[in-house]
């Protein structure tokens, strides 16, 4: 793979792989902001950053009755502008915590908990291109054969290098999550106002609100409604949650475990402690984010300093609707007998009353760790 042409990185990034470049920001800078600024978002690469123009071409094929080339500029032209808050989170989030709380290894870089960011996000929106390249909704119809949309994938690819695992990158989610008016999924061009740059994908990358980020591909070059998920590497034999016995790669290559599990999409229920520090005697001072899962919006975060004998409420800080991450402190008073130093534990609750799991089991790659946030303070 050639890196000769990387672009500048932020110097705000703590670099835990050079090439490719894989970084992520300090977790108590990145709470600072409700929206992060472009120089706190991390990066994840599995390939080098290619310089492109807004001259790159995106193909949409596969199902749909007419087969469209369109340049960012005639995307920016033909659609109107749509924009979406939404959290881009790593599926590989959390991993270093799985390593230390689990006590054993995983395959992957190990990312602390900063590898998440809240964007303004704008572009265009998926469904606008594919409505009109001639799928219909809620049913698609191409070449006289009519299927249903749940039974549809949409694939994203990008040509322009090869990756570290495949000669491409490519991902696909279920199609009906880009038909949904209300699911925010977008080829962006812009993030908080301005041109995305290089490293986060410019000119062209997928948005897809509540999806692992390895689903928002950048350098988009190809779009294809298909009846079978993407082919490429990343989606078929990596980011699978397995089972905890699959314990190495030759496991579970040899019995066939990535076809037996299905490819991660939607991220958790999860939160995380960024600030646990004594701000004055007795007082716990404790600041983290939340995120939202499948089932909805975060309602609620709790924080418990007994290992979850008890727990007391957060104040919710800043949230934007719904796939925005959620802002939270709170400030505990330390009860009689209770030294000034020891653990800080977060639980997230949504809409629907769902809760953050005290504990999840160790999966070899790693992914979707989403046990309750913890932090020591002193």
């Amino acid at each position: 793979m050639d890196f000769s042409n990387e672009p500048q990185h932020s110097v705000q990034l703590i670099a835990r792989a050079e090439k490719p470049w894989n970084a992520e920001p300090e977790l108590d800078k990145l709470v600072q902001h409700n929206i992060t600024p472009e120089e706190l978002v991390y990066c994840r690469n599995h390939s080098p950053i290619k310089p492109l123009g807004e001259d790159l071409t995106v193909k949409i094929d596969g199902l749909v009755q007419n087969k469209l080339q369109l340049t960012t500029k005639e995307l920016k032209d033909k659609f109107e502008r749509r924009e979406v808050v939404a959290a881009l989170q790593c599926a590989g989030n959390r991993r270093k915590t799985m390593v230390e709380k689990k006590h054993k290894d995983v395959d992957g870089i190990k990312w602390e908990e900063a590898t998440i960011c809240n964007v303004r996000w704008g572009g265009v929106s998926v469904r606008d291109v594919l409505l009109h390249a001639g799928i219909t909704s809620p049913n698609a119809k191409a070449n006289g054969i009519q299927s249903p949309t749940s039974q549809l994938h949409l694939c994203f690819a990008s040509h322009v290098t090869a990756c570290e695992e495949d000669d491409w990158f490519g991902a696909s989610i279920p199609l009906e999550k880009a038909m949904d008016d209300n699911g925010g999924v977008l080829l962006a061009f812009e993030m908080n106002g301005k041109p995305l740059s290089p490293d986060h994908g410019f000119p062209l990358r997928a948005v897809i609100p509540g999806y692992s980020g390895v689903r928002w591909v950048k350098w988009v070059d190809r779009i294809t409604v298909s009846e079978g998920e993407s082919e490429n590497f990343y989606q078929q034999k990596d980011y699978k949650v397995l089972p905890p016995q699959v314990e190495k790669h030759d496991q579970a290559n040899r019995e066939d475990w990535w076809s037996k599990v299905p490819a991660l999409q939607a991220m958790p229920l999860n939160s995380a402690i960024a600030i646990a520090r004594i701000v004055a005697p007795r007082v716990l001072y404790v600041k983290g984010y939340a995120i939202s899962g499948e089932t909805g919006q975060v309602a609620r975060v709790d924080v418990s300093i007994d290992e979850g004998k008890s727990w007391q409420p957060a104040r919710i800080t800043y949230q934007e609707g719904r796939w925005s991450w959620t802002l939270w402190e709170a400030t505990i008073a330390l009860p009689e007998g209770h030294p000034e130093r020891g653990k800080v534990w977060s639980r997230a609750v949504d809409e629907r009353g769902e809760m953050q799991r005290l504990d999840v089991d160790w999966n070899l790659r790693g992914v979707a760790y989403t046990a309750v946030g913890e932090r020591e303070f002193q």
